[in-house]
């Protein structure tokens, strides 16, 4: 043995049959056994689990995906109807109207929810016109609560015109009750003031929708705000029907 094989041998290089004593196998043995059935098992146990865990994870981003777009969908009806009322009341002004059969009605009238009137009558300005159509400015507006639904009736004139089609602000409606701020600061169920000039400066709407926790609107109603306080609430006291 030459002085640089024995060299190596005391370093700790061993060679490939001291390799194969201790246990190390060489590539032939390796080619000839392969993978035992166990390994195999395992490999495919553990590619299963792997896969569960990817369909699991892309179900769950699927199942968060639609919730989410519900949820936006469903917020975006409620800021379109308040919007839409928001933008009714902050421009109302006094304004007396007639109605089909020719009675005058009051510039702001407003009573508790029922089918078979409406919530709220009165007239806004700054009623748009995108298409050059032939209308004032000003518009006679009613709110409705009828199958659930509260609806918004937009007339073409002001005086004697018949309603159009209610345009749908909120569905689905389990309950609904109304109050309006008088001058000198109570709240009245229902606004029928004795002088027909008269108007709520706001008005709180409490909405209910299925099992949804209650939703409490107030609305500044537009030009009220500007007129005189009197030392009595308009319509009186009493918040009769």
């Amino acid at each position: 043995m030459s002085r640089v094989t024995r060299r190596s041998a005391e370093h700790g290089f061993a060679s490939l049959e001291r390799s194969a004593e201790h246990g190390f196998t060489s590539l032939e043995r390796s080619a000839e056994h392969g993978f035992t059935l166990i390994e195999l098992l395992v490999a495919v146990m553990i590619f299963a689990m792997l896969a569960t865990g990817g369909v699991l994870l892309l179900r769950s981003t699927v199942d968060g995906q639609a919730a989410v777009r519900v949820h936006l969908d469903a917020l975006a009806d409620v800021q379109r109807g308040l919007s839409t009322l928001d933008a009714d009341l902050s421009q109302a002004t006094v304004r007396i109207s007639r109605t089909q059969d020719g009675a005058l009605a009051p510039a702001f009238f407003g009573r508790v929810a029922q089918d078979d009137e409406p919530l709220m009558q009165f007239v806004r300005d700054g009623w748009s016109n995108p298409g050059m159509l032939r209308h004032p400015s000003l518009q006679k507006i009613e709110y409705w609560w009828r199958d659930g639904r509260l609806e918004r009736i937009g007339y073409d004139a002001l005086d004697g015109a018949e309603p159009t089609e209610p345009a749908v602000l909120f569905d689905g409606v389990t309950a609904l009750t109304l109050r309006y701020r008088a001058k000198n600061g109570s709240w009245l169920e229902r606004w029928a003031p004795e002088k027909p000039a008269d108007m709520p400066t706001a008005v709180e709407m409490v909405l209910s929708r299925g099992k949804e926790p209650p939703l409490t609107l107030r609305f500044i109603v537009g030009t009220a705000i500007n007129q005189p306080e009197d030392e009595a609430a308009p319509g009186g006291a009493s918040n009769a029907v």
